[in-house]
């Protein structure tokens, strides 16, 4: 019985060949000149001004954080996380030494719940939400950026699981201060490992590039660089090794930049295939067991196609079934972050009504643009017993 696969590689034979082809000119291996392209095609394929490569989804998220934390943007250090999350969303909170706030999600799109968001904002008045777009379906993102503005709260949007997901024509990634998407392994555009942050804010850009590469100026522009130096009187002998913020090495290679640059070439179309998949599990499954609800003037780069059972015991009879069958699952994201023991060891354990359900219920099964309608079929055949 030929498997079902929850992620598949969306770097194929003829990316591999080109990469061959280019590595047998010797290219500078390591951030170059190709980097800078890949940031520049990305941002016009997303729609924003800027764009800063790093070495994954996680250090963007990290980035995002310190960016605010050395800017002085923030009024104080909560920070709004979603309880349905990537543990690398919570964990710069904690390492930056900010103080995290959890959210619970709903049960319709999994996104926030806006009624206990609101509520947060008003009790708490935290200085950022950290927002995550689960599986690729959008939030309500228009009552998110006025409950935003309402409270005075920063908007960030993690979109590493929604790359081409759109709300009112305008792809996730356009509507916070800034925003991190995810080139690993599996997801909608492969660089191997990577990720990228995007802003429409040239001051925090110009920051974001420092940031990256130990605190240096050598990535700003020329009037940039010429204006630290004589700041702080440093010679042309000394700039390259002057560091002016404490910085990271977050940096990628030109080698997943050329790979980076050979996906975005077809990305829209594998965007599309799992949009149409997505439609497919939606005819499939929506009127026999929970289905999300997807709002009307939105577009789904689906992730994956999440499953909420009746009990934990049903969950496991499903993922033994799934098993036998050759299909591959797994939890829905991670539970909810607030059992996760590192949280647990700081702040103790948080339960949070919606995200405990999905805890012990919650799984999610394939969706990429390798999937066939009959792979399609085979899984809903099995779901819709549960």
């Amino acid at each position: 019985m030929k498997k079902i696969d929850l992620i598949k590689n969306t770097i194929d034979n003829g990316d591999i060949d080109k990469l061959i082809d280019w590595l047998k000119t010797y290219p500078r291996l390591t951030k170059g000149p190709l980097t800078k392209e890949f940031e520049s095609k990305w941002s016009s394929w997303l729609g924003c001004k800027y764009s800063v490569f790093v070495n994954s989804g996680s250090s963007a998220n990290l980035l995002m954080l310190y960016v605010l934390q050395l800017s002085n943007k923030l009024k104080n250090k909560k920070i709004c996380v979603p309880g349905l999350c990537w543990a690398t969303d919570l964990s710069p909170v904690i390492q930056l030494n900010m103080e995290p706030i959890l959210v619970d999600c709903n049960l319709t799109n999994l996104s926030v719940d806006l009624d206990h968001l609101e509520k947060i904002f008003i009790n708490e008045s935290p200085s950022v939400l950290l927002l995550v777009s689960v599986l690729g379906l959008s939030p309500d993102m228009k009552k998110i950026n006025q409950l935003c503005n309402k409270y005075n709260v920063i908007l960030l949007e993690d979109n590493c699981e929604s790359q081409g997901t759109t709300y009112d024509d305008v792809k996730l990634g356009n509507f916070g201060l800034m925003s991190s998407f995810s080139t690993y392994f599996g997801h909608t555009m492969s660089t191997i490992e990577g990720g990228i942050i995007s802003t429409n804010d040239e001051e925090i850009y110009h920051k974001l590039l420092q940031l990256r590469s130990h605190g240096w100026d050598r990535d700003l522009p020329i009037d940039k660089q010429t204006e630290l130096r004589d700041e702080w009187g440093v010679s042309e002998f000394s700039s390259l090794y002057t560091f002016y913020e404490p910085g990271f090495n977050l940096r990628s290679t030109d080698l997943q930049a050329f790979i980076g640059i050979n996906q975005l070439l077809k990305v829209d179309s594998m965007i599309e295939a799992r949009r149409k998949n997505f439609e497919y599990f939606q005819s499939r499954l929506a009127d026999k067991i929970w289905f999300p609800k997807i709002l009307d003037n939105t577009s789904t780069s689906s992730f994956a196609i999440p499953v909420i059972l009746k009990d934990t015991i049903t969950r496991d009879k499903l993922i033994t079934e799934l098993n036998d069958n050759n299909i591959t699952s797994r939890p829905l994201i991670a539970g909810s972050m607030g059992h996760q023991p590192f949280y647990v060891k700081s702040y103790g354990s948080k339960t949070l009504k919606n995200c405990h359900i999905i805890d012990h219920t919650g799984m999610y099964v394939p969706n990429h643009d390798k999937l066939s309608i009959n792979d399609i079929d085979r899984i809903c055949d099995i779901l819709i017993k549960y």
